[in-house]
């Protein structure tokens, strides 16, 4: 799958494990974000060889939010563009766009848009939603979402990928048109959660599966059950494996790894270890998210980049 993908070939790769941060790359916790040296951050990012940077799909600040729900503050495709201006090679991905709330005709234009002026450096990781003020605020009805992602689903990829499709949907009717541009390559377009289907159709649909933290055990049976699926509709076409995971980087590199909400506060020798066991049980791309680190996130960057991805190379 994707043989002829730059960008997916050196990120996603059978049995290896490829890294990237989850923008804002700045330690505010629950507060929100500056979106202060965001530019030089992700270009040291680039050069210590993180894969992809990834952005949020957030719509309203939502006080009853428990993260406080303002994602990068910047429409995550917008922002998206001015980040891929900046650098030159590192992925952008989403994480993950919202599509209920997304028209797909104008999502499928915006996103055929990035992939013609950044060629095969877009992940699109799409979602079904769970901020309740972001759908009350576009009138969108949340119980619903399971239908209205599958529908837009299906609208986005005919409209991106056939040549004056003809059909009609509740997003609108195609007759005697054509989207312009359409991208020079297929974009990568992965699952997160269960997007209010089932795994069945998660397996069927998606070109990979972005599913949420666990402790490696947990996750190893998650990734078991996926496979199986994968393989029912696929075969034995590989569909790599994403999970976030937030981590409290410890100046003392010998720290062991100690559970926090979602993801560990760890020294570096430790995370090289609890990297490597979700390596061993079939996760190909973890997303590092450092908002809650006491250290200058520089550092962290760095530290990360010089002492913990050479172990990962492939």
């Amino acid at each position: 799958m994707y043989k002829e993908h730059n960008g997916y070939q050196k990120m996603l790769q059978e049995n290896q494990l490829s890294f990237g941060l989850t923008v804002p790359l700045e330690n505010y916790d629950k507060n929100t974000p500056t979106m202060e040296m965001q530019v030089e951050r992700a270009q040291l990012a680039e050069r210590l060889g993180f894969h992809c940077l990834w952005l949020q799909d957030v719509v309203l600040e939502d006080p009853s939010f428990e993260d406080p729900a303002t994602g990068q503050i910047y429409d995550s495709l917008i922002y998206m563009t001015y980040l891929a201006s900046h650098t030159s090679s590192i992925q952008l991905g989403t994480a993950a766009l919202v599509l209920p709330l997304r028209h797909p005709l104008r999502l499928a234009k915006e996103v055929a848009s990035i992939e013609r002026l950044f060629p095969e450096r877009l992940m699109i990781g799409i979602s079904s939603g769970d901020r309740r003020k972001d759908f009350e605020g576009l009138g969108i009805p949340i119980m619903e979402r399971s239908e209205w992602f599958r529908e837009a689903f299906h609208h986005f990829k005919k409209v991106l990928y056939e040549e004056f499709p003809s059909f009609e949907s509740s997003y609108g009717k195609m007759e005697k048109s054509n989207l312009v541009p359409k991208p020079t390559n297929q974009i990568p377009l992965f699952m997160t959660g269960y997007c209010q289907q089932s795994l069945d159709w998660v397996a069927e649909h998606g070109d990979g599966w972005m599913f949420y933290p666990q402790r490696p055990a947990q996750q190893k049976e998650t990734i078991r059950k996926y496979r199986e699926k994968v393989e029912v509709f696929h075969g034995d076409v590989f569909r790599p494996f994403f999970m976030p995971l937030p981590l409290e980087l410890t100046e003392d590199p010998e720290y062991p790894a100690e559970k926090i909400p979602a993801g560990y506060k760890v020294g570096r020798n430790g995370l090289k270890d609890l990297l490597e066991e979700y390596r061993l049980i079939g996760v190909n791309h973890i997303m590092l998210g450092l908002s809650k680190n006491k250290r200058p996130i520089q550092d962290i960057i760095q530290e990360l980049g010089e002492d913990v991805l050479p172990n990962f190379k492939f």
